[in-house]
């Protein structure tokens, strides 16, 4: 599933072409994705002009002129297409301006598409309760430190529950835990104020770090197959089971099952 960093990136690459410029026609070639697309959808975007675009948590969002905001979701496997040169079966909602072609492919169907007033979008469900951005001024150790106290679930599940930190995915949990050295089924609640002092800017470098990669291939967005790309990386901890540890400490690399999902992680240094 993309994560924040891929979401980021291809909100950052779509905004190099659509930014500021007039929507001239919408296709859906389906009804409906995860869930059915907005019943004016197509009516509301055309003609309109896109004056910005933003992410929230795992979420890309269009605004436009008409005080209409659209919020897309990758699901599984979804991904925009810039420009291409062939149609795909899966592209299920295109975009068109007056000098490129934008299309949403879904193969498994599990994103979104949905529209609300922009000045609503704090209230819309899906944003209502998130917490933070993590790469936010609002994630401090001193908010990390509130919002853990006296919890008894594993540190990696409390970092995983969008109430507490919005957009933040398994992987970079993961690799923000070994960063700071907290093991991941330590409680959320015996945290220690140091560790967060290591936790919250491991969390936003890996972010960061993941970004700029993706950011690098930005360039590429405009080639002849329009693809955006994901990022690629090498993670410190995250699918290198039984490997060392990056920090030649002789450790070796664990993977463990909480709320199941897997979890990688370094029994040396992660206390």
């Amino acid at each position: 599933m993309p994560e924040l960093p891929e979401v980021e990136t291809t909100v950052r690459g779509l905004a190099k072409f659509l930014d500021g410029a007039r929507i001239e026609r919408v296709i859906l070639n389906r009804p409906n994705l995860r869930r059915p697309f907005p019943k004016d959808l197509a009516q509301v975007m055309t003609g309109a002009v896109v004056i910005g675009l933003s992410r929230r948590a795992k979420y890309g969002l269009f605004h436009l002129d008409r005080d209409q905001s659209v919020i897309f979701h990758l699901g599984m496997s979804g991904r925009w297409r810039i420009d291409p040169e062939e149609p795909d079966k899966h592209d299920h909602m295109v975009i068109e301006t007056a000098t490129n072609r934008f299309a949403l492919c879904d193969p498994r169907r599990f994103g979104s598409v949905d529209m609300v007033a922009t000045d609503a979008l704090d209230e819309w469900g899906p944003f209502a309760s998130l917490g933070p951005e993590p790469l936010g001024p609002d994630l401090t150790p001193a908010y990390l430190k509130s919002t853990l106290k006296g919890k008894v679930q594993n540190i990696k599940l409390c970092l995983l529950d969008q109430k507490s930190i919005a957009g933040l995915g398994n992987i970079y949990v993961c690799e923000a835990l070994w960063r700071s050295g907290i093991r991941p089924t330590k409680q959320g609640g015996k945290v220690t104020r140091p560790q967060l002092e290591r936790l919250v800017p491991a969390i936003k470098d890996v972010l960061a770090v993941s970004i700029r990669d993706g950011g690098s291939s930005l360039r590429d967005y405009a080639a002849p197959d329009g693809e955006l790309g994901y990022f690629a990386t090498r993670f410190d901890v995250y699918g290198r089971e039984g490997e060392a540890c990056h920090h030649d400490d002789g450790g070796v690399i664990k993977r463990i099952a909480q709320g199941g999902r897997s979890t990688w992680y370094c029994p040396m240094c992660q206390k």
